[in-house]
């Protein structure tokens, strides 16, 4: 290797670039932009607002964190669902005002106060959930139409109550308390709100409710495809905001007693500021209680911070005003172009040279048209057959793009049924010691179908690697799999960045994004065994009871890893070079192996994986259907032996029958061809194979 490329490599071993896109996919990178500006204003207001950091302001500025912070919780959700609710105000003020009736006027306890006060408010979201959940009205006129009809009938209603309110005092210690006590220095209130916001952000990250209010916010008519009720699931999240709004107007009307004519007006100004500021999409299906809150104390700290600056109430209006335009601007920004920063930044191809690639014109790998006498099978039938395995039975099982595993019924394998349903792509496909297909299942992890046809998943998560920023530990792409002679599964995932369908973005970046795996049925546990793999695939139990042999795809070769043995655990290459992509890797009959290769080497490909930055500026600058990608459009077949040596070839040069072959298995004197861009299989018959030899013989033995 040249000094020149020894540079090149030691560049990219040392400073991944591929860091700063894994960062940018981080969940909490959508706080930041809500958590920089709490710590602007805390900055600029801190130093010149008079004991701005004394205990006695922070214990007051809670106390009103507990009111706006339920009403922005209460807003968030609503906005999570895709809708909004310009009604907020009204309904604190109705709220406020019916707390103070029922505490002081009535008399009643803090449970009979709080009752009353939550059932006014869950009318209030009840008839605004009603009309744009149940009649699908347009939720930013229906608010618009409740606001004015609420703070209506609040003009109506105070008049006449006033009076009686301000003559009279609550008799329940605990509504004092409420109002005014403390814990642990700081009001109860605000650890009531808290408690709240504990349990909102499990309900909406970890249950079910929530995973409902996202999708229906993300998309309404997947949602409804889902079986999401998504009439009732949107008007439940305005019953609950309003809800949430009635308990922050019982903590207000605790603490301060009384109330004005103005109370609540312009506080739909304030919520809704906080919430888009906080990073609550305008668009539905995004946001997270704990940005919501940066955003309610933002513009808590703000508007306090002005008014104890003696800014006039409509200076402050104003200044709001402007900070809601610009967190508008900001959220339809970054909706529209996170995904072109996120692909500017994220592809990151490496330096991957490969060695020169085997021979073609002379030996066993000279291209001929063998594969043309194969016959179809499930021609216009099959799509997305990606692997194929034989029961003893005889019986062909493959999968398919839409989720199933299909049973073919021999001799002819013209009738089939649906075997399974897995949810996602099967790939590679092995039959255990009790006849359980053990299946791969692309974007969902490993996975067990009975012979019932009953189908668990096995494991799905595995060990985070320490260096990882990513979170590596969810299978992305399970691709192949085979099983051990002690029953232990050992599988490979192709690339822990990318999913299934976006496997052309691994392959211009040629990196170790793979990894291989192994999940031990008796015990339950699953762990990496090696990673930084270049789109690891084939995996298949060599004869000799102490190794396996899997494929790196992008770096066109084939390795032995030894799980047993003197030499266990020791990584070994067998073929480098190869003139094509591996996939599958399968027995033969003879005690040799098949090997899949998906399609072909070509001299610009291997010349730009020498050039990173080549690579680089063409992901950024040319569309997908530009780039260079493998050629996948010439299938082969190889035959090779535990030296590693090939043997022969089966090649369809033009790409009449299989143009593309992911995968192959022989039976009974038969070699079986699939690809999963291919809607048939290939039966090519095989004279001087073992005509009774069946491939789960070979791992369990044959039947007593």
């Amino acid at each position: 290797m040249s000094l020149s490329e020894s540079l090149v490599r030691l560049r990219y071993r040392v400073f991944p670039d591929h860091v700063l896109g894994e960062i940018l996919t981080k969940k909490w990178v959508d706080s930041a932009i809500p958590f920089a500006a709490l710590v602007l204003v805390i900055a600029i207001f801190g130093p010149i607002v008079p004991r701005f950091f004394q205990f006695g302001t922070i214990s007051l500025l809670s106390g009103e964190m507990a009111e706006l912070g339920l009403i922005v919780l209460g807003l968030t959700v609503v906005m999570i669902s895709g809708g909004i609710d310009l009604s907020v105000g009204s309904t604190f003020a109705l709220c406020v005002t019916t707390a103070l009736y029922m505490m002081n006027v009535q008399g009643l306890s803090l449970g009979g106060g709080l009752a009353a006060t939550l059932a006014v408010g869950a009318v209030c979201g009840a008839i605004n959930g009603f009309m744009v959940g149940i009649l699908r009205m347009r939720a930013f006129l229906t608010t618009l139409v409740t606001l004015i009809i609420f703070r209506s009938v609040f003009d109506i209603v105070f008049p006449q109550i006033s009076t009686d309110i301000v003559m009279n005092y609550p008799q329940s210690p605990a509504y004092d308390a409420l109002g005014m006590g403390h814990l642990l220095g700081l009001p109860i209130s605000f650890w009531v709100m808290v408690a709240v916001a504990l349990v909102l952000h499990i309900v909406l990250s970890r249950g079910r409710y929530g995973w409902r209010l996202l999708a229906v916010g993300g998309a309404r008519r997947s949602a409804h495809n889902a079986g999401i009720n998504v009439r009732w699931t949107v008007f439940s999240a305005y019953v609950l905001c309003s809800v949430l709004v009635a308990l922050g107007a019982y903590h207000f009307s605790a603490r301060i007693g009384s109330a004005a004519s103005d109370i609540g007006a312009g506080m739909e100004l304030q919520a809704l500021t906080a919430t888009v500021l906080g990073g609550i999409s305008l668009g539905g299906g995004r946001g997270s209680v704990s940005k919501a809150l940066m955003g309610a104390l933002f513009v808590l700290i703000l508007s306090t911070s002005l008014l104890a600056l003696a800014i006039p109430g409509p200076v402050n209006a104003l200044i709001l005003g402007l900070v809601l335009v610009s967190a508008v601007f900001l959220d339809v920004r970054w909706v529209k172009n996170r995904h072109k920063l996120l692909r500017a930044v994220y592809i990151s191809p490496t330096f991957n040279k490969l060695p020169p690639a085997i021979s073609t014109t002379v030996g066993p790998l000279v291209p001929n048209d063998r594969l043309r006498a194969s016959e179809p099978i499930g021609l216009g039938i099959m799509d997305g057959a990606e692997d194929a395995i034989f029961d003893r039975d005889g019986n062909l099982y493959t999968g398919s793009r839409h989720g199933d595993i299909m049973r073919w019924f021999g001799p002819d394998y013209t009738r089939y049924e649906i075997f399974a349903h897995t949810g996602g792509a099967p790939q590679g496909m092995a039959f255990d010691a009790t006849g359980n297909l053990v299946v791969c299942v692309g974007g969902m992890g490993l996975y067990q179908v009975s012979p019932e046809g009953e189908v668990r998943l096995l494991t799905a998560e595995t060990n985070r690697s320490w260096t990882s920023i990513a979170d590596d530990s969810v299978m992305k792409l399970a691709d192949d799999c085979d099983i051990l002679p002690d029953g232990r599964i050992i599988f490979s995932e192709a690339t822990v960045r990318f999913e299934m369908h976006d496997w052309y973005a691994d392959a211009l970046e040629s990196r170790g994004n793979g990894r291989l795996i192994v999940y031990d049925p008796n015990t339950g546990t699953t762990r990496t065994i090696l990673s930084d793999l270049i789109f690891p695939n084939g995996v298949c139990t060599s004869y000799d009871g102490e190794s396996v042999l899997f494929a790196e795809s992008w770096a066109c070769r084939i390795n032995r890893y030894y799980y047993a043995g003197p030499k266990k655990g020791r990584l070994e290459r067998v073929i480098e070079g190869l003139p094509g992509y591996p996939d599958n890797i399968n027995r033969a009959s003879d005690g040799t192996y098949w090997l899949a290769l998906m399609g072909s080497r070509t001299p610009a490909l291997d010349l730009s994986l020498e050039m990173p930055g080549f690579r680089r500026r063409m992901a950024r600058r040319v569309s997908q259907d530009a780039w260079l990608m493998p050629n996948l459009n010439t299938g082969c077949v190889l035959k090779f032996n535990e030296k590693g040596e090939i043997l022969e070839s089966f090649w369809d040069l033009g790409g009449t029958r299989h143009p593309m072959i992911t995968s192959m298995r022989e039976h009974r004197g038969t070699l079986y061809l699939c690809g999963i861009f291919n809607n048939r299989m290939g039966a090519l018959k095989l004279p001087d194979a073992d005509q009774n030899w069946c491939g789960v013989d070979s791992y369990w033995g044959k039947p007593a």
